[in-house]
């Protein structure tokens, strides 16, 4: 069952909660996806510790940008950051899939004070270069043309291994039906926010906190070098040899197992 918290701007955001711990783990799921995308690890994770897996704005069951609204990198960290105090969040970890580790990152950038730790599963701190930039406008302009359900249908078999296309059915209906459920306008809105995110790398360089990165061996959208870009003390990383980029869906005791592993640590 998921709640719901109404933020003063008028945002509504859902989530759904699991487990019970002093310092809550808050995932983030990627773009079209949900806090359904953590189904598999949520009841893992939930076993040791308090977890908390959002719907970001435009996606899942929270609301939607309206006709004239525009959505940033900026902003979705923002509305993260009401909610926690909404939610009464003290200190928490923060860990965001793709999408969400763009967001993870702005979120680190602006309000480090109240994270333990931060982590990016299949992500990185580089922005779009110009091909990327491109492609996410033809996505948008294909979406407001033609509807979000040709879109989603293209996207979902690049997010996978390419052998677990063919291996793991019901993994993939499920992405397409999380897809399926995302507003077009929210989809969108989204498009444009990541076309124009800036370089975070310096986050990183620059975090004292605890860092956690997680890469698929496989993964067609971020491969492993572009999340691997830091070494120090303060950051494990961790590849998993036959994931896509949905390794909350493809092996998720791997990486369930690999935060886990992570948090002990801290």
């Amino acid at each position: 069952m998921k709640k719901q918290v109404q933020l003063k701007n008028g945002t509504r955001i859902s989530y759904q909660e699991a487990g019970s711990g002093d310092t809550p783990i808050v995932l983030l799921h990627g773009f079209c996806g949900s806090s359904d995308y953590w189904h598999l690890v949520l009841p893992l994770l939930s076993a040791s510790h308090r977890v908390i897996a959002v719907d970001l704005p435009g996606h899942g069951d929270s609301s939607a940008p309206g006709p004239d609204e525009t959505y940033s990198i900026e902003l979705f960290a923002e509305n993260l950051h009401a909610w926690a105090q909404e939610t009464e969040l003290d200190r928490f970890h923060l860990l965001g899939h793709s999408l969400g580790g763009y967001i993870t990152l702005a979120f680190a950038e602006q309000y480090a004070d109240l994270l333990k730790s931060f982590g990016l599963i299949h992500s990185t701190p580089f922005p779009d270069d110009e091909a990327a930039r491109q492609n996410r406008d033809k996505g948008a302009e294909s979406i407001k043309s033609n509807g979000i359900e040709p879109f989603i249908k293209a996207l979902v078999p690049k997010l996978f291994a390419p052998n677990h296309v063919q291996t793991m059915p019901e993994q993939l209906a499920l992405a397409k039906e999380i897809g399926l459920g995302t507003d077009p306008n929210g989809a969108i809105q989204t498009l444009k926010a990541m076309r124009d995110r800036k370089d975070r790398l310096r986050v990183l360089q620059e975090a004292v906190l605890p860092i956690l990165l997680v890469a698929g061996k496989e993964d067609q959208v971020i491969p492993p070098e572009k999340t691997f870009v830091v070494q120090k003390a303060q950051v494990q990383q961790v590849l998993l040899p036959s994931a896509g980029h949905m390794g909350m869906l493809e092996v998720p005791e791997e990486l369930a197992g690999a935060i886990k592993t992570f948090l002990d640590q801290l």
